[in-house]
């Protein structure tokens, strides 16, 4: 799938804000030690991907009924659902000069009922030329998200005949009804109710 950048260029996937906010001495903390583990570009690029993947566990998977939604509180906390955990992934890769958009799909039950909005980012590394889909979700049962550049190991590949997508546009900062979600739940139950169901 091509995805459309939501801002022309590059500059505004490498912007801190109020929530990529790898300005923060977590996030520069956290990059810096990753960093000197993998020098390089890609295995830099790998590095914080495995470290969100694995070492945050998704909220959901793990019971816990904190909201985070700030990169540096996701980091700090180690705990959030996907939106939260792409915010992290894309504030460690902007820390070091790594391009990072954020992106969805429309995913749903397998009766096609309940639809969701899911969150995952792409990047841009020179070694690729093109944007890259990874889903920092957490894998799980049924779920194995791999980082590659070339052929996509997501967490869900959505299923058409049940209203699911991909959503092709490339968003610089978080899309409006996703940040909203998480700053109006009071916990993650109460989150549950307020996810979007499409964009």
């Amino acid at each position: 799938m091509e995805l459309l950048q939501e801002k022309s260029g590059l500059e505004a996937y490498l912007v801190a804000d109020h929530v990529i906010d790898h300005h923060h001495p977590v996030v520069r903390a956290t990059a810096g030690r990753l960093r000197d583990q993998a020098p390089g570009p890609y295995d830099y690029a790998e590095a914080a991907f495995e470290f969100v993947r694995d070492t945050i566990p998704h909220s959901y998977d793990s019971g816990d009924l904190r909201v985070p939604w700030r990169a540096s509180d996701v980091l700090a906390g180690r705990t959030g659902i996907c939106y939260a955990k792409a915010h992290a992934l894309a504030a460690l890769l902007r820390a070091q000069g790594i391009p990072t958009g954020l992106c969805y799909q429309r995913l749903a039950d397998d009766d096609g009922s309940d639809p969701v909005v899911h969150g995952l980012i792409a990047m841009w590394l020179p070694e690729s030329g093109r944007w890259a889909r990874q889903d920092p979700r957490g894998n799980k049962a049924g779920v194995n998200a791999q980082f590659s550049l070339n052929e996509e190991r997501l967490a869900w590949v959505p299923r058409p005949e049940y209203g699911e997508s991909d959503y092709p546009t490339l968003y610089a900062a978080p899309a409006p009804p996703v940040l909203k979600a998480l700053l109006e739940a009071v916990d993650r139950p109460h989150l549950s109710r307020l996810l979007p169901t499409a964009l």
